[in-house]
This record gives structure tokens, C-alpha cells and sequence, in this order.
């Protein structure tokens, strides 16, 4: 692009930006191919993070945008490219992302929007023939979605060598550096010769961030959509359950049991806590699915196809295999174990709750982990809701709830009302129909586990107000011991013995604290 280009791309953008009064997607003067895409992809107004960066997206800035993942940015970014794009130059918009799922979800969303205008693109990660893809860029790509370690082998070895981007895109910038893909970026950027417009898109900005944008990017813009952040957490109900470590499983099953979530993300630390899970849910009858690090590309993709289509409707994941995932509709995240850190906390939790729609954390935590939920608030900003696991009781409640609410909705078909009548005429009596049918529903899914689960609400009560207590004695202040687990004898006011929740040994913290590094690469 020379420099009338740019002159006028920003006259263009300034006249976007003083139409955006519009509220929509019109105010950017986009082609109507362009339009066409926005339009049959279903955006109606513009998210803020492209409402502030496409302007100078347009008019060829280079951009900062710190935002929340589930915030609309690849259109943020991707919209502007292809309206600039002249479609003879061969690859013309190249995205940087951390993972293979990632970059295959950006290259879907950008041939979504572009498809109308004739934008072809192009996936290279590692986990696949390097035939297959040099092949797709042999029939050529005007946008290409890389993860750093398979782009950097193609630009070592010269099968690259003609590349010539206007636009280079770091889309996740902070999760490449949780991965230890920075220094690799930096080469990346270097074999880019060409002056180039870069875009940057993080959720955080690290000093080594900060770094990399002073380096290699011009008098950037910044663009900080605070707003996204709050609307996030408002979106998203945060609960935990505190539990003994004994008892994860089993209060996994029964909350999903109790919730019936319509999609579901179980986050585990390791590979091999995830498969175990996924069997043992799966041996509860449950739709789970495992992903993680250790699986060929073919099985990840079938997995996440799997899950958007809702043949699956649990994925238990790691958190690198989970990285950047948007999948519409996911209910509830489950906390299997705590996160690393607060900000993968942020980043697990942001899988649901996204484009306006409501979400539930659940985070699983023993006694011992209590006073790393304090510390994760604080991190956060936001205070979590402490409950007790449903009881074998109150799940049965929850059940029968449901399906009333169920019936209520449910179309009475011409067969089921002609079965019922027969029933009734050959002398059964209504109230006996009912009551079976019904039972036949409910004992589909028995319920199964202990009846009390964890921590019943008055002991986290209790042990929410022993803020400065250890658990092994008094506070400063003097007081009790601390709550003690209730021993099959419900909950809430409900008379039964206790045994102790396991204590730290002497001179052990009460709980992992959340580590500064970099999380090890499980996943």
C-alpha cells in the first residue's frame, strides 16, 4: 500500500467514524460483498472492540487492542483486511495464533465473512502432512492462519520465500507467550521484509508484550475495551463447592447430574486426569469427550466437531488444548481442579457467558484450597458464590423440576394423545398413566452417589467468616475449630455427625498459591 492509499483509507475511516452514530455495520462504507458476509453471518451491531478498532484498521494503523476472548475480534480485524484486499498478490492478510484450534476456528470465521467476496483462505499447523498444506498454498490463499512452530519450519526451509503480507496479525498475543512461542514470533516478524501493517490482540500486556509491540510495530494505536471485561463477568454466574479431595468425582457427577448442562467444558490440569474423567463420566451415561495435547490432529478436529454439532455435550479439555476456543452455547465450565493462576482462571471461565448470552463457573475446591479462592477474588475483582453440592434429596427435586418444566413446553403429539386415551378406555386409570410415564422418565437417569456431598452451607458459611483462621487452630482473634465435613446426615440445619476436613501438614501453605510463571505445558 503506498501512501495515497493509506491517506485515503483514513479519510475513509474518519467518515466511518463520524457515521458511527449509525450503530452498525453500514458506517464502515464496507463493499457489498463484504456486507453480504457480515449479513448472512448474523452480526447486526458491531461488538466495541470493532467498533473502535476497524476505523484505523481501515485507515492502516498500526493497532493494539487489549480485549477479552468471546469479544468479536477476529471480524475486528478480518473485516477491515478483506475490504483492502486486491485479491492479486497472493497471500495478503497473515494471523499469528497459539494453537491449532484456534487458527482452524480464525480461518473458518475469516471464510464465513469473505466468502462472498472471493478471499480464499489458508490453515498451516503442526499435526498435519506439510504435502497437504503446501499444496493449499500452491493453489493460493489471500489470507493464512499460522500457528508460530509450522509457520516458522515452511519460512526456514524457503517454502515461503515469496510471501509478501500488508497485514500481520498476533491474535492471543499473551497465551504465545504463556506457550513460549515469543521468541519464535520475534523471527517470525523478522522474515516479514516488506513494511507491513501489524495488528496486535491480547487480553493482558505483559512487559514482554510491550516489548515486542515497541519493537516491531509503528506509532501503534491502542484500544482498551474495558467495558468487554466487566460485561464478561456480569455474564457469568462464578460458584464453588468445597469438597474432600476424595470426593471430586463424585460431586462432578452429581452436579452434572443436577444441572443437566446443555454444553459443558470440564478443565483438568494433566493429560491423564482428563482421560480418566472423560471415561469415568462416560460410564454415567454422560456425553464426554476428551482433548488434550497427546491426541493426532484428525482426533481433535473430530472431537470439536463433535462438540459444536452436539453429538458430545461435555468436553473435558487441558487448558493449552482448550486455548481459544469459541463454541457457541456452552453453558457451564467446571473447574475440575483450580487453575495455575488467575488469569487462567479468567481465560477457562471465558469459554461461556460470551456474545451477551449467560454462563456458570463451577470451580471444585477443598478445604485445604480455601485460601487460594480468597486470593483468586481478589486477583479478579469479583467475589464467588459459595454452595453446598445438591444432595441425593434435593436432586431429586431438581429432576422432578425439570420435567415439569419440560412438560409444560412439550407438544402433545396425535399418537401420544391416541395411546393415552386407549390406556384410559381399556380401564386405566389416568392418575396410573401419569405416574408411570413419568417414573419411566425419571428412572432413565438413576440417581446415584452419597447422599451429602462436601461442605453443606452453613459450615461454608463458617468457614467464609474464619478469613484469618488456620485451619489446624485458632486466629488471632481466638475461636473455634473449623468446619468439619457432615457425615451422611444432610445439610443446612440437618442433625448429623462429622469427620474433619484434611488439614496441611505443619509449616505446608493451605493451598496452591497462584504461581507467577509460566503454568507447565501439560496439554
Amino acid at each position: 500500500m503506498d501512501q495515497e492509499d493509506v491517506c485515503q483509507n483514513t479519510a475513509d475511516a474518519a467518515d466511518a467514524m463520524d457515521a458511527d452514530e449509525t450503530g452498525s455495520f453500514a458506517a464502515f462504507n464496507f463493499s457489498d460483498k463484504i456486507r453480504k458476509g457480515v449479513e448472512a453471518a448474523g452480526f447486526k451491531v458491531p461488538s466495541p472492540v470493532q467498533r473502535d478498532a476497524i476505523p484505523y484498521v481501515l485507515a492502516g494503523r498500526d493497532l493494539i487492542a487489549q480485549a477479552q476472548t468471546g469479544t468479536g475480534k477476529t471480524a475486528a480485524f478480518a473485516l477491515p483486511a478483506m475490504q483492502r484486499m486486491t485479491l492479486d498478490r497472493g497471500i495478503e492478510l497473515l494471523v499469528i495464533t497459539p494453537t491449532r484450534e484456534l487458527a482452524t476456528q480464525v480461518s473458518g470465521e475469516i471464510h464465513r465473512l469473505g466468502r462472498f467476496a472471493g478471499v480464499e483462505t489458508g490453515t498451516v499447523y503442526g499435526g498435519q502432512s506439510y504435502g497437504v498444506q503446501l499444496r493449499m498454498l500452491e493453489r493460493g490463499v489471500h489470507a493464512l492462519v499460522a500457528t508460530p512452530g509450522r509457520l516458522l519450519d515452511l519460512l526456514r526451509s524457503g517454502k515461503l520465500a515469496g510471501m509478501r503480507p500488508w497485514m500481520v496479525v498476533l491474535d492471543e498475543a499473551d497465551e504465545m507467550l504463556d506457550m513460549g512461542f515469543l521468541d519464535d514470533v520475534k523471527e517470525i516478524l523478522s522474515h516479514v521484509k516488506e513494511e507491513h501493517q501489524t495488528l496486535l490482540f491480547s487480553a493482558t500486556m505483559p512487559d514482554p508484550i510491550r516489548r515486542l509491540a515497541a519493537k516491531f510495530m509503528r506509532d501503534p494505536v491502542s484500544v482498551r475495551t474495558v467495558e468487554d471485561q466487566a460485561a464478561t463477568k456480569a455474564d457469568i454466574r462464578q460458584i464453588y463447592h468445597v469438597i474432600a479431595e476424595s470426593e471430586r468425582e463424585v460431586a462432578l457427577v452429581r452436579l452434572l447430574e443436577s444441572l443437566r448442562p446443555r454444553k459443558a467444558i470440564v478443565f483438568c490440569r494433566t493429560r491423564e486426569e482428563t482421560d480418566r474423567l472423560q471415561e469415568a463420566l462416560s460410564s454415567h451415561g454422560f456425553g464426554a469427550r476428551a482433548l488434550h495435547g497427546d491426541m493426532e490432529q484428525r482426533q481433535r478436529n473430530t472431537v470439536m466437531n463433535g462438540f459444536r454439532q452436539g453429538t458430545s455435550d461435555i468436553l473435558v479439555a487441558t487448558d493449552i488444548a482448550a486455548r481459544g476456543l469459541d463454541v457457541p452455547d456452552v453453558s457451564h465450565v467446571f473447574n475440575y481442579h483450580l487453575p495455575f493462576d488467575a488469569k487462567g482462571y479468567v481465560h477457562r471461565i471465558g469459554r461461556t457467558g460470551r456474545a451477551g448470552k449467560k454462563g456458570t463457573a463451577i470451580t471444585l475446591v477443598t478445604p485445604r484450597e480455601f485460601e487460594t479462592i480468597k486470593r483468586l477474588e481478589r486477583g479478579i475483582g469479583t467475589k464467588l458464590e459459595g454452595q453446598p453440592v445438591p444432595s441425593l434429596k434435593q436432586l431429586r427435586v431438581n429432576r422432578r423440576a425439570l420435567l415439569t418444566e419440560a412438560l409444560e413446553s412439550q407438544a402433545i403429539s396425535p399418537n401420544g394423545r391416541v395411546l393415552v386415551l386407549e390406556l384410559i378406555a381399556n380401564g386405566a386409570d389416568p392418575v396410573d398413566v401419569a405416574t408411570k410415564l413419568a417414573s419411566k422418565i425419571l428412572d432413565q437417569h438413576a440417581e446415584s452417589g452419597p447422599e451429602t456431598i462436601g461442605l453443606a452451607q452453613t459450615q461454608l458459611d463458617q468457614l467464609r467468616q474464619q478469613q484469618g483462621r488456620d485451619y489446624g487452630g485458632r486466629d488471632r482473634r481466638g475461636g473455634g475449630p473449623p468446619p468439619r465435613f457432615q457425615r451422611g446426615g444432610g445439610r443446612g440445619g440437618d442433625s448429623g455427625g462429622g469427620r474433619p476436613p484434611p488439614r496441611p501438614a505443619p509449616g505446608r501453605p493451605k493451598g496452591p498459591p497462584f504461581h507467577k510463571g509460566r503454568p507447565p505445558r501439560e496439554g
